[in-house]
């Protein structure tokens, strides 16, 4: 058999995707075992008083050509996660990690079969779901000072969109253990994340010691659907807006992503209207 030379060694077949994968697990242990980050580990049931952001979603997308089964399963997934994750104190200098603060994913341990992408195709595994929950974190974090310094993206057209069209309100890819999601607090405060399930909501809270002084807001600007050979992606620039909180000057509008999304849902669901030629 010919080796297709232009084949990365994981895109050969599943057993080099799997060593690969092993390689890139090794690889993140060693990183942090040698590293110099200081990781956030304490949780606390008892809130800090500031609000910094806050942020709610559905869990459960029901739409056309959607694996309801799958999306019950990312609910279990995030529940489990996000038990993990809520309360957790990052104080100045700390770094939170995803996969540090939630650890291996495994049936073992109550996770079930959900929607995962692999080499840019949409199947099922272990855990599925939980970029969404990485995605929520992201937004609040987003809506803050604080310091992404590791942020990895797929595509936010998994879906067709489900009511109103929210920025940011899915892209962001999480894989154990090396595609993680971290931000650093790099301010002088105490800040906390909470999520919490309820039904199929999922909510989430960053808090603080004390209010910083400015505000944020994520907007999308040019948004359309455009066809690249024979493929669609969604097209957009999204922003950052930073606004004074005492004088609601607008002090810096920021290109946070320049979104090309490849569309992963059947083309006929794309709004006819959003096409562009």
């Amino acid at each position: 058999m010919l080796w297709n030379q232009n084949k990365l060694f994981c895109e050969i077949n599943p057993t080099c995707y799997a060593i690969s994968l092993r390689k890139e697990i090794l690889k993140r242990h060693i990183q942090d075992l040698f590293g110099k980050e200081k990781f956030a580990k304490t949780i606390t049931k008892q809130k800090l008083p500031n609000l910094v952001a806050e942020h709610h979603s559905n869990m459960i997308k029901r739409a056309p050509g959607v694996n309801l089964t799958h999306q019950f399963n990312k609910a279990v997934n995030i529940d489990l996660a996000g038990n993990k994750i809520n309360g957790i104190i990052i104080r100045p200098g700390e770094v939170f990690s995803f996969w540090k603060t939630v650890g291996k994913t495994s049936k073992r341990k109550g996770f079930k079969e959900g929607r995962i992408i692999e080499n840019d195709k949409l199947i099922a595994g272990i855990g599925g779901g939980l970029c969404n929950l990485g995605n929520t974190i992201n937004l609040l974090i987003l809506h803050s000072p604080l310091t992404v310094t590791e942020f990895h993206k797929h595509s936010d057209a998994l879906a067709p969109d489900h009511g109103k069209r929210v920025p940011f309100s899915a892209g962001t890819s999480v894989c154990y253990n090396h595609i993680d999601y971290r931000f650093k607090n790099t301010t002088d405060r105490d800040v906390q994340l909470l999520v919490w399930c309820e039904g199929e909501m999922l909510y989430a809270e960053l808090r603080s010691e004390k209010p910083f002084p400015y505000r944020y807001e994520i907007i999308e600007e040019d948004h359309h659907f455009k066809k690249e050979g024979e493929k669609f992606y969604r097209n957009s620039k999204i922003y950052r807006n930073i606004i004074d909180r005492k004088t609601n000057e607008l002090i810096d509008k920021e290109l946070i992503l320049d979104n090309h999304s490849e569309v992963l849902f059947d083309y006929s669901l794309i709004p006819k209207e959003l096409i562009r030629t």
